[in-house]
């Protein structure tokens, strides 16, 4: 697990809520403190399509995409004033998390990573991204937290993201 705090605001803003830069992350969960507090379970609601014919293709995942829902998350935060706070709980996608592994030659098959995930803070004054890795069951080895929280700092850094290592 690493810590970054963000040191430019409003370029980050502008990644997380207006550009693709988080495309590849499924939104678990969003809570939003404006005027009230918004929360935004991800967690996808099969039985809403139906049969399977009417599902969209990206219903195989347990969360829906950021990309579908950062426009309301963008909506709810924009304004004169700035938000109380907000959490945002992301997922890298499973088949980007499981390329990630393997490219890394993980010593952990991909199959027993639940999710490689960010959570994303904002407290009313600073910006924080934590990493995190879920598994389906205890694992000695942290050879998938390493590998995870390397490949976001490069993310990151990549995106001209700028950030201060807590």
């Amino acid at each position: 697990m690493t810590a970054l705090q963000i040191t430019s605001m409003k370029q980050f803003m502008n990644h997380l809520l207006v550009s693709d830069t988080f495309e590849p992350f499924l939104l678990e969960e969003a809570v939003i403190g404006t005027a009230c507090t918004y929360t935004i379970d991800g967690h996808v609601n099969k039985e809403f399509y139906g049969n399977e014919e009417d599902s969209p293709a990206d219903c195989a995942y347990e969360f829906r995409p950021w990309g579908e829902l950062k426009g309301l998350c963008f909506d709810l935060i924009k304004g004169k004033r700035t938000p109380l706070f907000f959490r945002f709980v992301l997922h890298l996608m499973p088949e980007k998390a499981a390329a990630l592994l393997e490219k890394e030659n993980c010593d952990v098959e991909p199959s027993q990573i639940k999710a490689l995930a960010l959570n994303i803070r904002y407290d009313g004054s600073r910006a924080m991204i934590t990493t995190a890795t879920a598994f389906h069951t205890f694992l000695l080895s942290k050879e998938p937290d390493a590998i995870w929280d390397r490949a976001v700092r490069k993310y990151l850094d990549g995106k001209g993201i700028s950030y201060e290592e807590l």
